[in-house]
């Protein structure tokens, strides 16, 4: 079974694979390697993969070459996410990026405007509130709420930490 390795943090500048490949050649040779390149410029994106074989050479590879400086960028290295469907290597950046709440609306990309009346058409959706018609309050505890990533947690409390100190004092 192979391994998907994720390669962050490569120089954004044109990057053959072969280049790539040359950095993991002392690992083995049966690896292969994919530089992901914006389509427009043909310049790398910033990120990579690398196959190997089993899970030990994974790890022998993530041990040796994680932080290891490449063309002045130290290269960071970590089992990548399975792929979602619909997604290309192109599309996707470095799946594990921590989710964030984002407060710009994204654009309708299904919108039903055969008429060309300038609006879309609206669907009747049921209403996800409660219909007991009386006042419904509803709290949330901390376990219902979005809880941070796991990787960032210790940084995120320090700022919190620190949030708090700098209102306390004057």
């Amino acid at each position: 079974m192979s391994i998907r390795l994720y390669v962050g943090n490569l120089p954004k500048e044109e990057i053959d694979r072969q280049e790539l490949q040359a950095v993991f050649a002392e690992a083995g040779s049966n690896i292969s390697t994919k530089v992901i390149k914006d389509r427009k410029t043909g310049k790398c994106r910033g990120f990579g993969f690398v196959t190997v074989q089993n899970d030990e050479q994974a790890d022998e590879i993530i041990g040796k070459f994680n932080g290891f400086v490449f063309k002045d960028s130290a290269l960071k290295i970590e089992k990548a996410l399975p792929r979602t469907k619909g997604q290309s290597d192109e599309e996707g950046a470095p799946q594990q990026q921590p989710a964030t709440v984002s407060s710009i609306p994204k654009p309708n990309i299904n919108n039903n405007n055969a008429g060309g009346s300038g609006e879309g058409k609206r669907r009747n959706k049921k209403s996800r509130r409660p219909s007991g018609g009386g006042n419904t309050q509803t709290y949330s505890s901390n376990n219902d709420a979005v809880q941070p990533d796991p990787r960032w947690a210790s940084a995120l409390e320090e700022l919190k930490q620190r949030l708090a100190a700098q209102t306390t004092n004057p």
